[in-house]
C-alpha cells in the first residue's frame, strides 16, 4: 500500500495551519513558501481540506486558511479521507474482476478479508491520532493488543 503525494503534502499544509493557528488565518503563498510547493498546488489541496470541511477560508488581505474546528478533533483519517477517499472502500474488489464481469471470488475469497482487515487496522490507527497530536509531535497509537503506544 502506499500513500499518495497528496496525502503527505495535504498533511503537511494542514499541520502548519495548525502551527500558525495563533497568528490567524495563513495564506496559500505563506504554506507553499514555508513547505516548499507550487502555490498552485497548495491551492488546490486546501481547496479539497476545505471541502473536507477540514479548513476554512476568510477572503482578503488578511485572509487565508484555519483550522475548521480545535486539531484535537481533526484525525489524520479525516485528512487521508478527505484527500484521497475511503481507505478500503466497499466496491474495492469491483475492480478487480480480471475477463469476467464479476470476479470468480465473490462467495470465497480470503483475500478480500486481508483487505478488511488491512483497513480496519489503518482506519484505527488513523482514527487515533489527532493533528494536535501531530503539532506536538507525540502521536500515540492503539497497540495491537493493549494500551495506546508512543511512536517514536
Amino acid at each position: 500500500m502506499r500513500l499518495s503525494s497528496q496525502e503527505e503534502y495535504g498533511l503537511r499544509c494542514l499541520l502548519h495551519v495548525a502551527n500558525h493557528a495563533a497568528a490567524g488565518p495563513v495564506s496559500i503563498t505563506g504554506i507553499a513558501s514555508a513547505e516548499g510547493l507550487s502555490v498552485e498546488y497548495v491551492g488546490k489541496i486546501m481547496r479539497v481540506l476545505r471541502q473536507g470541511n477540514l479548513v476554512v477560508s476568510t477572503r482578503g488581505a488578511l485572509g487565508g486558511y484555519r483550522l475548521a474546528r480545535p486539531a484535537e478533533e481533526i484525525k489524520v483519517l479525516d485528512v487521508v479521507e478527505a484527500l484521497d477517499g475511503p481507505i478500503f472502500p466497499e466496491t474495492f474488489c469491483g475492480g478487480f474482476t480480471g475477463n469476467h464481469a464479476a470476479c470468480v471470488h465473490t462467495t470465497d475469497c480470503s483475500i478480500r478479508v486481508l483487505w478488511h482487515h488491512l483497513g480496519e487496522a489503518l482506519h484505527d490507527v488513523l482514527g487515533t491520532i489527532s493533528i494536535a497530536d501531530l503539532v506536538t509531535g507525540a502521536p500515540s497509537v492503539p497497540a495491537r493488543r493493549g494500551a495506546p503506544v508512543h511512536v517514536d
